[in-house]
């Protein structure tokens, strides 16, 4: 099994930046992928970014590019998302996952941490 949480959410204006923390425990993270997913309110869940175990592959949503970056310290059993220039359309709720393999489909994510909200003021 493996526990996530997430945290690093908050109020923020647009324009500015957050960095998002996932912390694991129970299992090490170093032999999954791992993502970050997002849901606004009214709106299904959707994938914003992953990264590979070694940290060698990444991938994200296409608004998302050059705006968002993920990054991972399978040492500290650690996932950022570090978001830049954010917009009111990215408020959500955000949530680290753990998969067995890359992948941008949510149902293929075995662990979810809680969530932590994004609220990105106009």
């Amino acid at each position: 099994q493996v526990q996530l949480v997430e945290s690093g959410g908050g109020l923020v204006q647009a324009g500015g930046s957050l960095k998002l923390s996932c912390a694991a425990s129970g299992r090490t993270l170093s032999r999954y992928t791992m993502g970050w997913f997002r849901q606004a309110p009214g709106k299904e869940r959707e994938f914003v970014s992953y990264i590979t175990w070694s940290g060698g592959n990444t991938a994200y949503r296409d608004s998302m590019t050059g705006r968002f970056t993920i990054s991972r310290d399978n040492v500290q059993n650690m996932v950022y998302l570090l978001m830049n220039s954010l917009k009111p359309e990215d408020t959500a709720v955000y949530y680290c996952a753990a998969a067995s393999r890359p992948t941008a489909q949510a149902p293929l994510y075995d662990y979810w941490g809680q969530g932590t909200q994004v609220t990105v003021s106009s």
